[in-house]
């Protein structure tokens, strides 16, 4: 009997990235490096989408649109796929249904020629209308399945089993979804290779042999080659896989170590000549190097299997933990996605609910278990984002909504919903392409589709970047700015005033102070300095950042009058929007900060009158 030939795509320039780096390289690093995959045979790449969109503008100071039009000249022929979050499209924030069909419209314009369409709650509505846009802009669809093993000592309730990813690919069909490929992606690792095995069974049964299936997962928890094995032999056609070093740890298996383990195999074969895979491999590493490789990302951690984070979260996450000074509530935060995951609802564990689950740990580590809720996963328990695999705890939604109803910026997502999310979108006077248009008329921008879709998108961080891509921030971290000055000891946070400034000191006269370059020089003696009068003299009220996070948008002015509870600013918080209400009324007597700043815990924001 012939051998089977496995078809992989390789997802080293966008799955790779996200789950090693957060998602932050430049192209000029690694579009080279893509001609070379190219050259040495590869025809199917991962080439954007999921958070590398976003990534672009939000650390890259690059288009996204720019760098896919670059990634279709070094890979001419290849099938050139994206990652789409359903109603999310490449947001943490579901759209409407014009910005769904701009998204397919315009990654098409852009050069691909697959978007792989997933619901992180496998909720059937949040793929017809994403599903249809993707077919009808002539793109290849392959709609997922998502696939997590659901913590020890957890009923599953009959959900995260082969026969309820069995039932789910059928309500797909059923529905009458277009696709041409079915994905499994267990994008936290955590399965066992005995679901993935009866999984791909069930699914070749339902699906005869003539649709292709692809497996998707991560070496997080140490079972991704074992899993990848079990799915072929239950009947997978394909593969991810990646190349070192955005390969193993939280990343998908490596190419390489894949073919070694088919390497005699009596089944199963790869169609590529090895010797020219490791040369591209090889060039690939040497472009990484300049780049910061998170020690978390390079390791297997057999205890995820508890705390069910995916590759591509973990990383983005402990990236911004770097950013906020927090990397020492990391493993604190881990812990606490136990209960995110067991009172949640079930949602697999990827974005955007595994962000959900991430956020909301954060706030059980920062402020006690759930005495306040992340905004995503409270509207996530009452139903904002479609239909949970199983209801949430009742007790955990009949808290999410008082303390939704306790604000008034959030009160509109404080009743449990069953509508669907387009329903909720569509009528949302705050979504959609004509509040995109005037966010981009107000800053001066051209309309342009592409401008639209960045700023429903991006929001804010989009308009910034259109405004002024070098003004746009700087987060890609890089090998040599974690190397500690020498004999200066690195990094450090300086507090003056109680108010904490996070500095580093780089070469030639700069260094980086709470996130924003600065100019620097240092004299022998004291030079006396004309004192300024602190931020909150008199007997105004200072408001103060509860957490760590950059200062998104300023609502207010000077002199402005405000009421208790009125918006003052909003902070981004691990990628989470939290908006900064006024704890009393009075008249805006000084802001403290401006867009873009990063601030620590305790830092004065705003003095109100």
């Amino acid at each position: 009997m012939a051998k089977k030939t496995v078809k992989f795509m390789c997802t080293a320039f966008r799955d790779g990235f996200q789950s090693v780096v957060g998602a932050r390289v430049l192209s000029k690093d690694f579009l080279p490096c893509v001609e070379e995959a190219y050259d040495a045979g590869i025809r199917w790449f991962e080439a954007g989408g999921g958070a590398r969109f976003q990534s672009c503008y939000f650390y890259c100071q690059e288009d996204a649109f720019d760098v896919m039009d670059a990634f279709r000249k070094a890979a001419p022929e290849a099938d050139l796929q994206t990652l789409s979050r359903g109603v999310n499209v490449v947001g943490l924030e579901s759209q409407s249904s014009d910005m769904i069909k701009l998204h397919a419209d315009m990654f098409k314009k852009h050069g691909m020629s697959s978007i792989r369409n997933f619901d992180a709650l496998n909720d059937v509505n949040n793929l017809k209308w994403s599903g249809q846009c993707i077919h009808d802009a002539g793109l290849n669809h392959e709609v997922v399945v998502t696939m997590m093993g659901l913590p020890p000592g957890i009923d599953n309730q009959g959900t995260h089993t082969p026969e309820f990813y069995r039932d789910r690919l059928k309500l797909i069909m059923d529905a009458g979804i277009p696709f041409d490929r079915v994905c499994f992606k267990d994008a936290s690792g955590t399965s066992t290779p005995a679901t993935v095995y009866n999984t791909m069974k069930l699914a070749r049964e339902l699906l005869g042999d003539k649709i292709h299936i692809q497996f998707h997962s991560h070496e997080t928890a140490g079972n991704g080659i074992s899993c990848y094995l079990a799915a072929l032999r239950g009947g997978a056609d394909g593969l991810d896989l990646s190349m070192a070093p955005m390969s193993g740890g939280t990343c998908q298996p490596d190419i390489i170590t894949m073919w070694h383990c088919l390497d005699g195999d009596p089944d199963f074969e790869f169609d590529f000549d090895i010797n020219k895979i490791k040369k591209a491999e090889d060039s690939f590493k040497n472009a990484m190097k300049k780049y910061f490789l998170p020690p978390e990302a390079m390791n297997v951690n057999p205890q995820i299997v508890w705390s069910p984070m995916p590759g591509g979260a973990l990383t983005a996450n402990t990236q911004m933990l770097r950013d906020n000074n927090m990397m020492d509530k990391y493993d604190d935060m881990i812990a606490e996605m136990y209960d995110c995951v067991r009172l949640g609802g079930f949602g697999t564990s990827v974005t955007p609910v595994s962000q959900f689950y991430a956020q909301q740990a954060i706030q059980n580590v920062m402020f006690g278990k759930f005495k306040k809720f992340a905004p995503g996963y409270a509207k996530m328990v009452l139903g904002y984002f479609g239909k949970t695999p199983v209801e949430p705890d009742p007790e955990i939604v009949k808290k999410a909504a008082e303390f939704m109803a306790s604000n008034e910026l959030t009160k509109p997502y404080s009743t449990p919903t069953t509508k669907t999310v387009l329903e909720m979108n569509d009528a949302d006077p705050k979504k959609g392409g004509a509040v995109a248009k005037k966010m981009l008329e107000d800053a001066g921008l051209p309309i342009t589709d592409e401008n639209i879709f960045i700023a429903a998108s991006c929001q804010e961080k989009g308009i910034l970047f259109l405004k002024d891509p070098s003004k746009a921030p700087m987060g890609c971290r890089f090998a040599e700015d974690e190397k500690p000055a020498a004999g200066k000891g690195g990094p450090c946070t300086v507090t003056i005033n109680g108010k904490a400034y996070g500095v580093e000191i780089k070469a030639d006269g700069k260094a980086v102070v709470n996130g924003k370059e600065v100019a620097f020089a240092v004299a022998d003696g004291i030079k006396a300095a004309p004192s300024a009068p602190a931020a909150g003299a008199g007997n105004g009220t200072e408001v103060k950042a509860s957490v760590p996070g950059s200062i998104l948008r300023v609502t207010v002015n000077v002199g402005d009058s405000v009421n208790e509870g009125d918006e003052l600013l909003v902070m981004d918080v691990m990628k989470m929007e939290q908006p900064v209400a006024a704890p009393c009324s009075g008249k805006i007597q000084s802001i403290v900060v401006a867009q873009t700043d990063k601030v620590n815990t305790g830092d004065v924001l705003v003095v109100i009158g």
